[in-house]
């Protein structure tokens, strides 16, 4: 027994439609009679027979919006590390342009808000887009002083 008698066809050859009635493809090429299947160059892809589609169910995800708020959130523990650290001076003023500077906040960002977890030990002095109750009062308790920028 030779080897090419065991050998199994993997891929089938492609049926050759509308070849005569023998053929068992032929006169309608296996499309039935009439309606919107038969015809060439229609397809129903998405169509689930009046069931609201897949692509209609699920959420819709990936759009980015043209004025996305790009705003960085810094806790207070955080900053607090950062002058414990020597990255942050407690002269300094601390801004967008210093955070940015000491590659504190990416680039990317055009506002920051502080946050009030974690505890402040440091008198510093803070300018801010926004800041939240808790982290005005620690700041506030700690002898700094927070200025809020004003937005227009």
């Amino acid at each position: 027994m030779s080897i090419l008698n065991n050998i199994v066809k993997i891929k089938t050859p492609k049926k050759r439609l509308g070849r005569g009635i023998g053929s068992g493809k032929g006169k309608t090429s296996g499309r039935g009679v009439k309606g919107q299947k038969s015809r060439s160059g229609v397809s129903i892809k998405s169509f689930e027979g009046g069931q609201m589609p897949l692509y209609r169910r699920l959420p819709k995800r990936g759009f980015n919006p043209i004025r996305k708020n790009n705003i960085a959130k810094i806790n207070l523990n955080q900053l607090q590390n950062f002058v414990d650290s020597g990255r942050i001076e407690l002269s300094d003023l601390i801004n967008l342009e210093i955070l940015k500077k000491k590659r504190i906040i990416n680039k990317s960002f055009s506002k920051y808000k502080i946050l009030g977890s974690g505890n402040l030990n440091s008198k510093i002095n803070i300018e801010a887009d926004f800041s939240s109750v808790s982290a005005k009062d620690k700041i506030e308790k700690a002898g700094g002083i927070l200025k809020i920028k004003n937005l227009k």
